[in-house]
């Protein structure tokens, strides 16, 4: 007599966090928009604020628990994209 197969159990979701995660970017004014695109097209991995248009400067916001998956992201990207890290300024550096 063959065994049936068992659904797998749903592993426990880790709690929602407090707030989300932020990082500022800066890309070429002109690839804003294929930015938008490509973010679309990964189901918002992240929101993104255009905070200096003339710059290029944004501001992303993306869930903790998607840390790993938004930098593969970001790093698949910079193929595509000239993308520059910016430091926080909302964290205090001592």
């Amino acid at each position: 007599m063959a065994r049936r197969k068992r659904k797998p159990r749903p592993r426990p979701l880790p709690p929602p966090p407090a707030q989300s995660s932020r990082i500022y970017i800066q890309i070429a004014p002109s690839d804003i928009a294929i930015f938008r695109f490509l973010m679309e097209a990964m189901d918002n991995l992240a929101l993104f604020t255009v905070t200096d248009r003339f710059k290029g400067i944004l501001l992303l916001r993306f869930s903790p628990h998607q840390k790993r998956e938004f930098f593969e992201f970001m790093d698949g990207l910079k193929e595509e994209i000239d993308i520059t890290y910016l430091p926080n300024p909302d964290k205090k550096i001592n």
